[in-house]
């Protein structure tokens, strides 16, 4: 071989591994992107359970005002989701504020005149369609997060997020009861005592 022709050789080797290097963190960087976009999703929905929780305690509150702590333990629940800084810490959040909704409507299972509320009705099927876009946009996300982990944990795909600070992402889970439907039944349980029917107190 020629001298030339090592060169070029070598030089086409160098291009190539180059651009292979670039194809690398280009499809990287679209996973990452795609993790984000997910997050996004994910967010709009938090912000949208959020904007409806007030109202729905309030609808629940002048009929179960004495409810003082089960309340109070969804504004703690709200506000710690809010206070989230991670994904982490979101999905810690929102599963205990939708354990804390669960008790807000074990408590309205007692007044069924709230049946009668318009707004109560719709606010309550407003929440159970944003709980099922939640539990959509978290399994989306997930994916997502499980796809580029793995590949910043693999090579060659690994040696490049070394060198690039291709951190890892944070899931979004939810754990205990949190992995539960919020239940928006109004069904007596068998054995339960006799419901309060009377209208609140002016």
């Amino acid at each position: 071989m020629t001298p030339s022709f090592m060169a070029s050789a070598f030089v086409g080797t160098l291009v190539g591994g180059v651009l292979v290097v670039f194809s690398r963190f280009n499809s990287l960087v679209r996973s990452q992107k795609r993790v984000q976009e997910a997050w996004a999703g994910i967010e709009v929905q938090l912000r949208q359970r959020g904007s409806l929780i007030p109202n729905l305690v309030e609808a629940i509150r002048g009929y179960a005002a004495h409810e003082r702590e089960v309340f109070e333990q969804v504004a703690r629940a709200r506000g710690a989701l809010q206070q989230a800084g991670s994904a982490g810490q979101a999905g810690a959040a929102n599963a205990l504020l939708t354990q804390a909704l669960g008790h807000v409507f074990a408590v309205a299972e007692a007044y069924p005149q709230l049946h009668a509320s318009e707004n109560f009705m719709s606010l309550r099927t407003d929440l159970r369609d944003i709980e099922e876009k939640i539990a959509f946009a978290r399994q989306f996300y997930n994916r997502n997060v499980l796809d580029y982990n793995t590949r910043i944990d693999t090579y060659p795909d690994a040696l490049i997020a070394r060198n690039f600070a291709f951190a890892p992402a944070e899931f979004f889970e939810a754990g205990g009861e949190g992995r539960a439907e919020v239940k928006v039944s109004f069904a007596r349980q068998p054995g339960a005592p006799e419901q309060a029917t009377s209208p609140p107190a002016a």
